[in-house]
């Protein structure tokens, strides 16, 4: 039996050690200086960055105005992506960039049934620079330039409303790389003056940076890794954990799916290959086709994982997989573009972004 001395003391340690922990968790590092993350921005970009401090103001704003944390993660996501898309370059030439704008118009012409030799008679015409648009065209270098272009000629040249009406073929742009219609969807918030529209400002570096920055961090994602947030990037928010869904349907079905990550078609009520093949698990699952559809509509939210048929569907295909089946995986898209020489895909741009990340975090 212990002595009550000795049971005292025992005591006492044990008290003194559970302060020392409670201590410790309530201690929190100062907040930084916007000087000290604008350095710690510095210090983690490529070394042959230009004008660092431009761009690490701009990061900083972003993640600032954003509200997200300014961390090496966070801010290694942000510097790997813009390495990959532009390597810094806010303005960035496009090799081959004249035959892929002619190439353009001539689609949209044929489409709206325009004789070819009417649409370059009408782009003979001198532009707002003195220049016609042909001149122009012949000698574009980036796609801020040929965005500039199409503004004039939709504006200014008859032909221009027929062939295009309010549609500028340039879909993304900036040092991201982010698409037009995202940044004209996500700019409340938006923290500079803006300059004529939104397409110009993601054409800028701030704006680029900014919507960017939107699109890669600013939703929740349960990710074990950046890998799939990066792949999210290029096929769009969710992609990664929504495909991995439609490969545990495949499982659970026998019925093979494209892991695109696109669970119904966008605004259409005709039900996608996904939402068809988990209507024949629906006596398996216990749910309605109605009640599919109503999950399947979250599945460009958070929301979609909390749902019955989320939890119900991979404990069947976990079942029938005989292991628990992955909730995340790089989704199967071939990447579609006129600049695209190359046969790639999604994962390869996640993996070469990955690939930057971690180089970028090794900095620190």
């Amino acid at each position: 039996m212990l002595s009550p001395f000795r049971l005292r003391g025992i005591l006492l340690s044990a008290l003194l050690v559970l302060a020392g922990c409670s201590t410790k968790k309530t201690i929190e590092a100062p907040a930084k200086s916007p000087a000290e993350v604008k350095s710690q921005i510095t210090r983690l970009m490529p070394t042959k960055v230009s004008n660092k401090s431009a761009w690490a103001t701009d990061i900083y704003t972003a993640l600032r105005t954003q509200e997200i944390e300014p961390s090496n993660a966070n801010i290694c996501a942000v510097i790997a992506v813009t390495e990959q898309e532009s390597t810094f370059n806010a303005d960035s030439p496009v090799p081959g960039l004249p035959k892929i704008a002619w190439g353009e118009i001539e689609r949209r012409a044929a489409k709206v049934h325009v004789p070819l030799f009417m649409v370059r008679t009408a782009l003979l015409i001198k532009s707002p620079n003195g220049k016609s648009y042909n001149e122009r065209l012949d000698t574009v270098r980036s796609e801020k330039e040929l965005s500039a272009i199409f503004d004039d000629f939709i504006d200014i040249v008859p032909m221009g409303q027929t062939l295009f009406g309010n549609l500028n073929p340039v879909h993304t742009g900036g040092p991201m790389q982010v698409s037009i219609a995202f940044a004209e969807a996500n700019a409340k918030g938006y923290p500079y003056p803006i300059d004529g529209s939104i397409r110009r400002e993601v054409f800028s570096r701030r704006g680029g940076i900014w919507f960017g920055t939107r699109h890669l961090l600013g939703y929740p994602a349960n990710y074990s890794q950046p890998l799939y947030r990066f792949a999210d990037f290029n096929a769009g928010w969710y992609a990664s954990r929504n495909a991995a869904f439609q490969a545990a349907v495949t499982r659970a079905s026998g019925m093979k799916l494209a892991l695109d990550g696109d669970l119904i078609i966008y605004g259409s009520d005709q039900p996608s290959s996904t939402e068809l093949a988990v209507r024949t698990l629906a006596k398996q699952l216990n749910i309605s086709d109605r009640a599919i559809r109503r999950a399947l509509e979250k599945g460009d939210t958070p929301e979609f994982e909390k749902t019955d048929l989320w939890k119900d569907l991979f404990t069947l295909a976990d079942k029938t997989a005989g292991k628990r089946l992955p909730r995340e995986i790089l989704p199967g898209i071939k990447l579609e573009s006129p600049k695209i020489t190359r046969n790639l895909t999604t994962a390869w741009f996640a993996q070469r972004v990955d690939s930057r990340y971690q180089a970028c975090m090794a900095r620190q």
